[in-house]
C-alpha cells in the first residue's frame, strides 16, 4: 500500500504538482490546522509564497452537535446551510448563539497561532488552500465558501490524498482540486502516512513564524 513517509515529504510533492503557482506576487498559501499546516509550509516554501492559516469551525446544532447548520472560518466569515436551519425550525437567536461561541473559538486558535498578526489579505488573491488529507471534504467545502466572502480571484484545493468523493464534491465548490491520491477504500487521513503523529499548537506557531522570516528576508 502506497504511503507518504511524513507530513512535510507529502507537501514537498504536492508542491511538485503545483509548479505553475510558484514566484507569483498574487498567491498565497493557506494551511488548515492542524495537521495541514506542515504540508502547507513545504508547498509555501517550494513556492516561495507566503503562508497563513485558515481556521473552521463546524455550527454544530444544539443536541445534535455532530450535524453542522454552517461553519465560521478566519476573517469572520460564516457559511449557513440554509436548509437545515429551516427545517429545523432553529431560531435566528439559536443560530447566533453557537456562532458567536464558535467565533470565539476561531479567534482564540488564531491567537494562539498567528498572536497578534492579522489574517492575510485575500482581496484578489489565489488561494492555495492546504490539507494533509480529505475524508468527507466537509471542512474543506466550508472553508471554501467561507473564503469566498474574502475576495479571492481563485481558491484552489491542494492535498496529498483524499477520498474520490471528496475530490468530486470540492471540484463543484473550488476553482480548482488538485490531489496526488484517490485510494478507492480510504478510511481515513493518517492510514496513507507512515508517521502521522498530531501537530501541536506550538509546532503551527513555529512553522508559521519560520515562514514569516522567510518571506521577510527575500530580495
Amino acid at each position: 500500500m502506497f504511503q507518504f513517509e511524513n507530513r512535510r515529504e507529502a507537501g514537498r510533492e504536492l508542491a511538485q504538482h503545483l509548479s505553475a503557482f510558484r514566484n507569483r506576487d498574487d498567491v498565497i498559501v493557506l494551511g488548515l490546522p492542524r495537521g495541514g499546516v506542515p504540508v502547507a509550509a513545504e508547498v509555501a516554501r517550494a513556492l516561495g509564497a507566503p503562508l497563513d492559516v485558515l481556521v473552521v469551525r463546524k455550527l454544530g446544532v444544539p443536541g445534535h452537535e455532530e450535524l453542522a447548520m454552517g461553519a465560521v472560518a478566519s476573517g469572520g466569515a460564516r457559511v449557513l446551510n440554509e436548509g437545515i436551519v429551516r427545517d429545523l425550525g432553529l431560531g435566528d437567536a439559536t443560530v447566533e448563539r453557537v456562532t458567536q461561541e464558535q467565533r470565539s473559538e476561531v479567534e482564540r486558535r488564531e491567537r494562539a497561532f498567528r498572536g497578534d498578526r492579522p489574517p492575510a489579505d485575500l482581496q484578489g488573491k489565489t488561494v492555495l488552500l492546504v490539507d494533509d488529507g480529505i475524508a468527507t471534504g466537509a471542512t474543506m467545502r466550508s472553508a471554501v465558501a467561507a473564503l469566498r466572502s474574502r475576495g479571492p480571484e481563485r481558491v484552489v484545493v491542494a492535498t496529498p490524498v483524499a477520498a474520490p468523493e471528496a475530490v468530486a464534491l470540492l471540484e463543484e465548490e473550488a476553482d480548482e482540486v488538485i490531489c496526488l491520491a484517490t485510494p478507492a477504500y480510504f478510511l481515513a487521513v493518517g492510514r496513507w502516512y507512515r508517521d502521522f503523529p498530531q501537530t501541536s499548537d506550538d509546532e503551527v506557531r513555529a512553522l508559521l513564524d519560520v515562514r514569516i522570516h522567510e518571506t521577510a528576508d527575500r530580495p
